[in-house]
């Protein structure tokens, strides 16, 4: 098997304010907007928009109410930490970031090398308005 992802669904705490971030966001990192849906999951009580990348389909959801005024903290145990998305070169990274910065991400680390990481690990790292940490990252890599 190949370490593929196929989706990647987020909990956020407000859907209306993290769609409006993520709607900008998202063409950035080469989603469609015209293949956006919105849904809502009565089962298992969540409204859900989906953005969809021929590689990947990213959701965000609404959390239970019980958890609605929970604080996002991504070393929560369950949490995630941090998403990273691949670059093709480290020029790609300089040019996304104005385009990052400019939607209203905070950026927590601008773009450059994290030799702690590796080599040649070259990174961007932002939070989206709700603290979710992100990360877009080129490094060369040996082939196997």
């Amino acid at each position: 098997m190949k370490p593929i992802i196929d989706h990647i669904q987020i909990t956020v705490k407000d859907l209306n304010v993290a769609e409006a971030f993520y709607d900008k966001l998202m063409p950035i990192l080469g989603f469609n907007l015209d293949r956006k849906l919105k849904g809502k999951v009565a089962s298992n009580d969540f409204d859900v928009v989906e953005y969809f990348h021929p590689l990947l389909t990213f959701g965000i959801n609404s959390p239970r109410q019980v958890f609605k005024n929970d604080t996002i903290h991504r070393r929560k145990p369950g949490a995630l930490h941090h998403l990273a998305f691949q670059a093709g070169s480290c020029e790609e990274i300089d040019r996304l970031y104005p385009q990052i910065r400019n939607i209203g991400a905070i950026i927590v680390d601008p773009p450059k090398f994290y030799p702690q990481h590796g080599e040649s690990y070259y990174a961007l790292f932002f939070k989206d308005t709700e603290g979710i940490k992100y990360e877009i990252v080129y490094e060369e890599r040996a082939s196997t």
